[in-house]
């Protein structure tokens, strides 16, 4: 079997399974909209939350992995795990838990696989909606099986910019200046709160950027490959100093530089 086709297989498993797990989310939810209680504790901060539904979809996609790619080792946002040779697919059950915790619609299963910490092949599915979102490496990007292409503002001052906050308040503190200065210089700024679908948006058009800080790996494994292949400039988490340690940076290539420059002087490395 030929890379491309290899690569091709493992988009086909991770839309498999993330999308019978988000099928499992999807239930949940609407259990829990009706009224049936739901399981909470918390991780980092009081408002960092885990449900008993991310926990059980972690285990899902884990068991499904193990039927169909026995041997490939897993990353989960809930049950850990760590990269190995090989295959190593990585798992957010629920991106955007605090919005699945109220019962807003906007959240999402993330699944990709990576090989020697590259994304390879992903999907991005969204449970209420069934949107997904997928990307084979040098294959591009799709939605729904219509092809995905980046924005093109003309400039900085007319592109949307999507970010996101950490839960800890005193990092939350300057993200917020950060953003402060950036909302100067932009036509507007989003927050949705699930990095995998605002990643996804800049690959639609729906955002022309991104930038946010903290984010693990299992947040964009999936949707920085949509992005990337749908023609966005993209630099991940410790791949550029002048963006800090942490930051994940996807913007469209007409703005991509003057959105750089922007953010470093808003002070991005600070924060």
């Amino acid at each position: 079997m030929d890379v491309g086709a290899a690569e091709t297989e493992l988009k086909d498993v991770a839309v498999q399974v993330a999308a019978e797990a988000a099928d499992l989310v999807r239930r949940a939810r609407d259990a829990m909209v009706a009224g049936e209680p739901v399981s909470v504790e918390t991780k980092t901060t009081d408002t960092d939350v885990v449900t008993a539904v991310d926990r059980a979809a972690e285990q899902l996609v884990r068991d499904r992995l193990a039927e169909l790619r026995p041997g490939d080792h897993v990353l989960g946002e809930e049950a850990g795990g760590a990269a190995g040779d090989g295959v190593t697919w990585v798992v957010d059950p629920i991106d955007g838990t605090v919005n699945f915790l109220y019962g807003a619609p906007l959240f999402a299963v993330s699944l990709a696989a990576q090989v020697d910490g590259v994304s390879v092949a992903g999907a991005v599915v969204e449970p209420v909606s069934g949107r997904c979102w997928t990307a084979v490496r040098g294959q591009g990007a799709w939605l729904d099986g219509r092809r995905l292409s980046v924005s093109s503002p003309e400039r900085l001052e007319l592109s949307l910019i999507g970010t996101g906050f950490a839960y800890q308040a005193e990092r939350r503190a300057r993200q917020a200046r950060l953003v402060s200065g950036l909302l100067t210089r932009v036509r507007d700024v989003r927050r949705a709160g699930v990095a995998s679908l605002d990643l996804c948006a800049v690959a639609a058009g729906w955002l022309d950027g991104y930038l946010e800080h903290g984010l693990h790996r299992w947040d964009w494994a999936a949707g920085a490959l949509v992005a990337e292949e749908a023609g966005a400039v993209v630099h991940l988490p410790g791949s550029d100093p002048a963006l800090g340690a942490d930051a994940t940076f996807a913007a469209a290539p007409s703005i991509a530089g003057a959105l750089y420059d922007a953010a470093v002087e808003c002070g991005v490395k600070e924060v």
